[in-house]
């Protein structure tokens, strides 16, 4: 079995069934952040950074725009799609359920040296707030959610987990330019953590949640920001709500009020 080392930011892909390893490896990008909202991907870039032919590439693109996971614009180009308010907070509310069960059926399941990995995969991210490196971050950021999830032992669970953080982890990069969240956005981590330490299945599904949700609170109102400057350019096609101003119900995960800051 030939094994080879790669360099880069991408990796590249080794030649065998090559149209599911460029669909893994444009997914996993998705999902870390790699890519932003609106952005067009061309065949020829990806096929050359992934070190493969176009025909695979192109395959896989197409297969994330059947899933939805990108959009086929009017010119026939490849873009990633651009979150709407409302396409967020309905993410929101499916991920801190399906995120939160999957945390809590994967309590059981963690060994010793999964909380080291988790443990060290923290440190890592504050090194990276500190270093200012983004990509770092965002990349951590969801190694450390799918140590979790894949503990839980239910591959469909995790499949549509996956198929989520393709929607929303491109706009992730919006919490790298929240100061005010960097300051405390490993604190969900460690929280989780120490409900993993302590084997409570319930504080580890709480404590999933409560990261989701803070991560949530920061973008819902990079979202709003967005969609006022859009109103201003394009008219007032829409009323938006003031992130000061909005009600406690908006902060829920649920939808509905709560006296926590969610």
């Amino acid at each position: 079995m030939r094994v080879a080392a790669r360099v880069g930011i991408m990796a590249k892909i080794e030649h065998q069934t090559l149209n599911d390893r460029a669909y893994a490896a444009i997914k996993k990008g998705l999902m870390s952040g790699q890519f932003k909202p609106g952005e067009v991907l061309t065949i020829r870039q990806l096929a050359h950074d992934y070190g493969i032919s176009a025909t695979p590439v192109r395959e896989a693109l197409q297969r994330l725009v059947a899933e939805h996971s990108l959009d086929l614009l009017r010119n026939r180009s490849i873009a990633v799609p651009i979150l709407t308010l409302d396409k967020f907070v309905e993410l929101r509310r499916i991920r801190c359920l399906l995120e939160g069960l999957a945390a809590e059926l994967a309590t059981p399941n963690f060994r010793d040296s999964d909380i080291a990995r988790l443990e060290s995969t923290i440190v890592e991210i504050d090194r990276d707030i500190k270093d200012k490196n983004a990509a770092g971050y965002l990349k951590r950021n969801e190694k450390f959610h799918f140590v979790i999830y894949e503990r839980a032992q239910s591959p469909h669970t995790l499949q549509i987990i996956q198929d989520l953080w393709t929607q929303v982890g491109p706009f992730l990069y919006c919490l790298f330019e929240d100061t005010d969240y960097l300051r405390e956005a490993n604190d969900g981590h460690r929280k989780i953590v120490t409900a993993i330490s302590s084997g409570n299945p319930a504080a580890v599904r709480d404590s999933v949640v409560w990261d989701i949700s803070e991560a949530a609170e920061s973008l819902m109102g990079r979202l709003r920001e967005m969609e006022a400057e859009a109103a201003l350019k394009n008219g007032p096609a829409s009323q938006t709500v003031p992130r000061k101003n909005r009600p406690a119900a908006a902060r829920s995960p649920s939808g509905q009020g709560s006296t926590a800051r969610r």
